[in-house]
């Protein structure tokens, strides 16, 4: 995604290591979970008594409670990095959440991805989910067997009390959560297997939609609240998630240098060079480069110290940010016709100032690839896509698009090359690139 111009809402991370302080490994989790979110950071813990602590805060995680946990203890925990699809950008968004249910036991919860409806009075879907878990005056999860089928939305999900560490999917799966054992016994469980990396965690498996899991001193528990069409989100392999990680037995790496390949099948060009933007579409450009045999060259210097740009919240926001996080190689790019390969574009408003920065360090042609197709459909499930003038390409042709943006070519990778590179065990969602959305009220939402 040229400067990243999308953005997911948020990941999360749930440790259950006995014997074991909890806070330093979802630190690190939520250090390794840092790229899908940006705008606040929680956790919580229980250390055994009749509360449970949290901290929370803006930013960073290092920023937002990498100072508020010393002498914070207790071997099970959750954490949370939030990026805001809906809601506020505020303290008072950040997750997770606390509560108590009757009886007075205490919980906490966080969840991934949009929920689209969840019944009962205002506040944010994850307060409102909270409230209504907490009326139900049975275990935990009984009460998230009860409550998540009159859930709508997408949602990947932690939860803890008493002793238990949860974790939950909705029926379509639309959101990733894989689960692994923890060196020297313990559980973890996380949005990404690039967590359970970091920790030392082996995978065992993914989270299976509509299922919830139950993790103990005595072990796992699991049971289904639904099921049925499985819709993994594509664009956490387009962008959200790091190459890395393994999504749906798919490692992420594999399918970005795949789609890169097939764009070159789909879309060749004469040139000079193979560029990415980076960082996201580097992979997808070796790809390109290898099947093309187009040398592979870095056009293009990311400021490491400029935070990813989808988290701005603004337009104007993620205007600058795109000045200064990204800056051209002259040396490189002067006199040379380049293709710069990229993972999507959804406003194009970065795209038209990447290629103007190439033209201006002396590019004699800039030809646009986008390894994914044209986003024409807004998305309900956790992605910031939304509708209207957002959409750049939902009224354009590929080649209109060329000129919207001002390079000399424009060309996107194929819905059927994209699913064949990503496809695993699941059905992939799609709907922001074909409009074929897998639940009914979705479809309706999107006839504007």
């Amino acid at each position: 995604m040229i400067s990243g111009e999308a953005g997911e809402e948020c990941g999360v991370i749930g440790v259950l290591a006995p014997g074991r302080p909890a806070v330093p490994m979802l630190l690190d989790g939520l250090f390794t979970l840092q790229h899908r979110g940006q705008e606040s950071a929680g956790l919580a813990v229980w250390d055994g008594g009749d509360d449970i602590e949290t901290r929370l805060g803006m930013g960073l995680v290092g920023d937002a409670i990498g100072g508020q946990v010393d002498g914070l203890g207790g071997s099970l925990g959750i954490g949370h990095v939030r990026y805001s699809t809906s809601g506020a950008s505020s303290l008072a968004n950040a997750q997770p959440i606390r509560g108590r249910r009757r009886g007075r036991t205490p919980f906490a919860i966080a969840h991934n991805g949009n929920l689209t409806w969840v019944p009962g009075p205002g506040g944010s879907d994850t307060r409102r989910l909270a409230t209504l878990l907490a009326g139900v005056h049975r275990p935990l999860g009984a009460a998230m067997a009860d409550t998540l089928p009159l859930v709508s939305g997408a949602y990947s999900l932690v939860a803890m009390a008493d002793g238990t560490l949860y974790a939950a999917r909705d029926s379509y799966g639309f959101r990733p959560l894989s689960m692994g054992v923890l060196e020297g016994g313990g559980w973890v469980v996380a949005s990404e297997t690039a967590a359970l990396d970091a920790l030392g965690a082996e995978f065992v498996r993914d989270v299976e939609p509509g299922e919830i899991v139950e993790f103990d001193v005595r072990g796992t528990r699991s049971y289904r609240f639904g099921g049925g069409r499985s819709a993994l989100c594509v664009f956490e392999h387009v962008y959200f998630a790091r190459p890395d990680s393994v999504i749906d037995k798919r490692p992420v790496y594999e399918v970005r240098r795949d789609c890169g390949a097939a764009l070159a099948r789909e879309a060749p060009v004469e040139a000079d060079l193979v560029m990415p933007v980076p960082d996201t579409a580097r992979i997808a450009a070796l790809g390109y480069a290898e099947e093309s045999g187009i040398r592979y060259a870095e056009g293009l210097v990311r400021n490491i110290y400029v935070s990813r740009t989808f988290i701005q919240p603004s337009q104007a926001q993620r205007q600058g940010g795109v000045r200064l996080k990204l800056r051209p190689v002259e040396h490189v790019v002067a006199g040379r016709s380049v293709v710069v390969v990229d993972d999507s574009i959804v406003r194009a408003t970065s795209a038209r100032q990447v290629v103007a920065l190439l033209r201006s360090a002396g590019a004699t042609r800039v030809h646009v690839r986008v390894a994914s197709p044209a986003v024409r459909w807004p998305c309900f499930f956790g992605v910031d896509i939304r509708v209207g003038d957002d959409l750049a390409a939902r009224h354009r042709t590929a080649e209109e698009m060329g000129r919207l943006v001002g390079a000399d070519s424009l060309a996107y990778l194929s819905a059927d090359a994209l699913v064949s590179a990503a496809r695993g065990s699941m059905d992939l969602c799609t709907a922001c690139f074909t409009g074929d959305y897998p639940t009914a009220d979705s479809r309706r939402e999107a006839t504007w």
